[in-house]
């Protein structure tokens, strides 16, 4: 049996398709707000088993840990949460899961993390995960970490929010600086068939790794691209970062998310890129590249709608 924490976000959910795919025997933990809308055949015969409760509820933490020999730790609030969000969802609860799978006797626990992942890092993003994986490392349990470059899909909350972006504003596009941080993005598939198979790694056991995708990437070339696959041109206007978090901070104000965050900067404040032969030689296949995997999905999307959508989307609740 493996636990899955974070089944319903981005990685979650395609994830739990792949583990239902293989007939593996899945566990989740989820909320009553989350069970109302879950994003898998609930009918299935290898749908997963359910807990209810949340990483904050010690009690239910290890009701969804006992008889599992591995859990794959997704939970996280990388693209919406506040500083008390991380703390409380990724520093509180990986340590309450800690804690449940040494009790429990849980063979590994396997994460996704961030690449510049730091607990000294001056931003708050990096300086949580860092922190998250020494509470891993230390925990008594094995461990493997997986630090990835910025996931993107058809649903992820990076380059579509980008193209909303651009559908919001017909003329113009505001960039971090001068869009010269290098960034290596991985496709979703491609980092949940990693996960996957990280599970039958024995070389991966208390090891952290770091992957990315097919190529790395400037964020202005990034951006072109996207401008390229969409037909979206826009003049780009480079602003100082800073500038770009005040402007982040009044429309968390104004609306229940903003497209680009502040997580969206810290990612995007350093050079953030793993080795290109990462996955190939961790996991054995090669990654797409980006281009080619956007022509697939990112021209049909509904980037109004979809903006809109994220615009007004409420906060999860955490516990």
């Amino acid at each position: 049996m493996i636990l899955v924490t974070g089944a319903t976000g981005l990685v979650g959910r395609h994830l739990i398709q792949r583990l239902m795919h293989a007939a593996v025997p899945i566990r989740c933990l989820l909320t009553e707000r989350q069970l109302r809308q879950l994003p898998w055949d609930a009918a299935s015969a290898h749908a997963p088993e359910i807990v209810v409760g949340s990483l904050l509820d010690d009690e239910a933490v290890f009701r969804a840990v006992s008889g599992c020999h591995a859990v794959i730790h997704l939970s996280n609030a990388l693209w919406w949460g506040g500083q008390r969000d991380l703390d409380r969802l990724e520093r509180v609860g990986t340590a309450n899961l800690t804690a449940a799978a040494r009790a429990s006797r849980v063979g590994r626990i396997i994460t996704l993390s961030q690449l510049g992942a730091s607990p000294s890092s001056a931003y708050t993003l990096h300086r949580v995960k860092g922190q998250v994986e020494d509470l891993l490392r230390n925990s008594g349990v094995a461990y493997t970490i997986i630090r990835s470059g910025i996931v993107y899909g058809p649903e992820d909350a990076f380059v579509n929010h980008i193209a909303g972006m651009l559908r919001l504003n017909p003329f113009l596009f505001f960039m971090p600086g001068r869009g010269e941080v290098v960034l290596h993005p991985i496709y979703i598939d491609d980092l949940v068939e990693a996960i996957y198979r990280s599970l039958s790694r024995v070389r991966l056991v208390d090891a952290t790794v770091e992957i990315g995708g097919a190529e790395y990437m400037s964020l202005l070339d990034l951006v072109r691209t996207v401008m390229r696959v969409t037909g979206m041109r826009r003049a780009i206007v480079p602003l100082p970062p800073y500038l770009l978090r005040a402007t982040t901070g009044i429309y968390s104000i104004l609306l229940p998310r903003a497209l680009m965050t502040s997580q969206w900067l810290d990612i995007l404040a350093a050079n953030r890129a793993a080795p290109l032969s990462g996955v190939f030689d961790y996991f054995g296949f090669l990654p797409r590249r980006f281009e080619e995997t956007l022509l697939q999905y990112l021209p049909q999307r509904p980037h109004l709608r979809s903006a809109l959508r994220a615009s007004f989307r409420r906060r999860p609740r955490i516990g």
